[in-house]
């Protein structure tokens, strides 16, 4: 004789679904209310910055008003032409020094076996943690030593040693998923190790090239601290020491701070913006090994 089963009410069934469908219409709706709310603080401070910057300094300190005078002058009260192609320039020489000894040592600890690799990899590693304020004061007598405080490779020089560790400790991670096997292929057809790494590995790494040249970008791009140390010349200033200048006046035109303050934080979102698919790419494929 077989047991029975009790079969279960389809009403019930029909509930329990329709309770777990409405939990998850609450999550998503709250998620939702939490994106956008997270939105609306993060975007706020442009639209004020919009708002302010097309005002005169006059319409600005009585509360109304609106002109575009700030923007048809922003070139006469601050250079900022030049001062975005200093900024360009010095994010270029930077970025393409840190690329450079990024790729090649990331992929010499990858790859390659040799005495104290490990050891060097983890001080190197290690180099990430120490703040920035805390070498500074020691970069600037040295580089004020060989009198590069006044021009570009002062600046690049520092940036460029800030941004390599986290360069090869990303493209060590990195090349390590390539097999083994490709880069003995790769050897064995008479490519040798330079010629595996250009022609194999480095088209392989353009996820971690693009996460690199946009996080460096956007962090030396919005610096500050250095560029105001090791960027005395005024015909040299990045935007965001002009900027920083420009606000240290006696008399600040806030529109006209505002204008500028707009100008440079357009390279760095457009540069996150097309680049953005690759950053999360770049920086979780190769965590797992």
């Amino acid at each position: 004789m077989s047991a029975s089963t009790t079969p279960v009410a389809p009403a019930r069934v029909t509930s329990v679904a329709t309770r777990s469908l409405a939990r998850r219409r609450l999550g998503r709706s709250l998620i939702f209310a939490a994106m956008v709310l997270m939105a609306i603080v993060m975007l706020y401070p442009f639209a004020v910055m919009i708002l302010v910057s097309f005002k005169t300094n006059a319409q600005y300190l009585i509360g109304h008003g609106s002109s575009t005078q700030t923007w048809r002058q922003i070139n006469a009260n601050l250079p900022i032409w030049q001062e975005l192609w200093n900024s360009t320039v010095v994010c270029s020489l930077s970025i393409a020094i840190i690329l450079v000894i990024g790729v090649m040592a990331g992929f010499s600890f990858a790859k390659l076996q040799f005495r104290g690799g490990n050891i060097m990899f983890l001080a190197i590693v290690s180099a990430m943690m120490v703040p920035l304020q805390a070498i500074l004061i020691p970069e600037f007598v040295n580089i004020a030593k060989t009198g590069l405080t006044n021009n570009y490779l002062g600046a690049v020089v520092v940036y460029a040693a800030l941004g390599t560790p986290f360069s090869i400790f990303l493209f060590t991670t990195y090349f390590r998923r390539i097999p083994d096997e490709l880069i003995e292929a790769g050897i064995v057809d008479g490519l040798g190790y330079w010629g595996v790494l250009w022609r194999l590995a480095l088209p392989m790494a353009l996820p971690a090239i693009a996460t690199v040249t946009v996080l460096q970008f956007i962090q030396i791009w919005d610096d500050l601290l250095v560029g105001l140390l090791f960027l005395q010349n005024p015909g040299e200033r990045t935007i965001t020491v002009g900027l920083a200048a420009l606000a240290a006046g006696h008399t600040t035109s806030i529109p006209l701070l505002m204008a500028g303050s707009l100008v440079s934080a357009l390279p760095a979102m457009i540069v996150y913006l097309v680049f953005q698919r690759f950053l999360v790419r770049g920086l979780t494929m190769g965590i797992d090994r």
